[in-house]
């Protein structure tokens, strides 16, 4: 899994979202790094990491277990993004000794319907190879109903080449597992799984990922779960109010390390 590293201190791993890579969590990476060692990850499919023919919450657990053995790193802070905040409470389930506390930031540990259909349809049928520039590329996104922000996020994973462009991420294999991503193994009638450690989910107010509907799931899995609020903000709470989110994660995790 590629990563960058930064800082000295208890260690924290930043794990973005569906279609990101390390690069979104940076900021508060930076805000972390004077009293931590900082570990910003591209997930598998994304970024410069390996791309998965199969890819669910399960593999995705062991392969964070995976790089913080190879780092030599007993116990981990887990804080993810929407996708990766799903693979943070996933790890946290799996392997509840190695992880000394969880943010969850506009996720809940449930199966959500899907609701990415048309950024796949506006990125399959880029013509890579016929693009001219970027320009090209976000007028094609905008022209499928993809908002400004969303269409200038996605675009960061386009790379130019010799004949064209390319994606970075694994596209293919996002659609193929799309449905293990926005699904959740950790649901009743199946073993529930618990995690006792300390626990802070963060929702946008203007975002429905999180619902009053979720609590009890939330708290079945994670029964020392706090919870706060960004007013304010959708589903990007992170890019939207930084200042406040990087606070309030930064506030969180020095409790439970001291």
């Amino acid at each position: 899994m590629n990563y960058v590293s930064t800082g000295h201190g208890p260690a924290i791993l930043l794990i973005h979202g569906l279609f990101g890579n390390l690069d979104n969590l940076k900021s508060l990476g930076q805000a972390l790094e004077n009293q931590y060692q900082v570990i910003r990850v591209d997930v598998p499919n994304h970024g410069l990491s390996a791309h998965w023919p199969q890819m669910d919450y399960i593999n995705l657990s062991q392969a964070i277990m995976a790089l913080l053995d190879e780092l030599g790193i007993e116990q981990a802070h887990l804080v993810g993004h929407s996708m990766g905040g799903k693979i943070a409470m996933a790890t946290a389930l799996a392997f509840p000794k190695r992880v000394l506390s969880v943010v969850a930031a506009d996720i809940a540990p449930v199966a959500y319907q899907p609701r990415h259909a048309e950024i796949f349809a506006a990125l399959e049928s880029l013509p890579l190879t016929e693009l001219q520039g970027r320009p090209q590329a976000l007028a094609h996104i905008l022209s499928h109903g993809i908002d400004d922000p969303t269409a200038q996020f996605l675009l960061k994973n386009l790379q130019r080449t010799e004949s064209g462009f390319r994606w970075k991420m694994n596209l293919n294999g996002l659609k193929e597992c799309y449905s293990s991503l926005i699904g959740w193994h950790n649901c009743p009638p199946f073993v529930t799984q618990v995690y006792l450690g300390p626990s802070l989910f963060i929702r946008g107010g203007a975002s429905d990922y999180v619902t009053a509907a979720h609590r009890q799931a939330i708290l079945a899995q994670f029964p020392a779960a706090q919870a706060k609020t960004l007013e304010g903000c959708g589903h990007w709470l992170h890019a939207q109010k930084p200042t406040i989110f990087n606070r309030i994660v930064t506030e969180f995790i020095d409790k439970q390390s001291h």
